[in-house]
């Protein structure tokens, strides 16, 4: 650009990825999401409906052409109000591989960095979810952030053949 021209802002196009705070209404499409990953740990309906109602504050949801297609759930500790604890990010099958579930981890850290101080990620991985952690990786990587893992609930502690989890912490 030389000196004296003006950027001219890009008008929004419908397909352009939208991250929100998620509503109660929100809920149902998480769940589905959730349910058709055959991945995540399926919580509860109920479980989506109440996370969009009561916290959106630490959540967000990303639109495509007015559609929920994928969504990240978290709460801020009591114990560390600049942690956001990460419960879960999942994603559309049709929208997986465009980078959405960094670019959700991205949104989140921005908005709740600036209204609520947040500084830190705390999500929990089991040791054979590379895209978790390659995800996280990177977010981690395109901050300037430090990634650790350290043991955290063994297999015991899950029951259902579940693995054990590790901690992640993106600080």
């Amino acid at each position: 650009m030389s000196p004296g021209e003006r950027e001219v802002p890009r008008t929004p196009d419908s397909s352009d990825p939208v991250f929100r705070p998620p509503t109660a209404a929100d809920g149902i499409r998480m769940w589905e999401i959730a349910r058709d990953s055959r991945v995540l740990d399926l919580n509860s309906s109920y479980a989506y409906v109440l996370w969009g109602a009561e916290f959106a504050r630490s959540s967000v949801v990303v639109e495509v052409e007015g559609r929920v297609v994928g969504f990240v759930t978290g709460f801020i500790r009591a114990d560390e109000p600049d942690t956001i604890f990460v419960w879960q990010v999942g994603v559309d099958a049709d929208q997986r591989g465009k980078g959405l579930a960094a670019r959700l981890l991205h949104s989140l850290m921005d908005r709740t960095g600036e209204q609520q101080g947040t500084v830190r990620l705390r999500t929990t991985i089991s040791p054979d979810n590379d895209a978790s952690k390659r995800t996280f990786g990177a977010v981690a990587r395109d901050r300037g952030m430090t990634l650790t893992s350290e043991d955290y609930l063994g297999a015991d502690l899950l029951g259902e053949g579940h693995e054990q989890e590790d901690l992640y912490t993106i600080s």
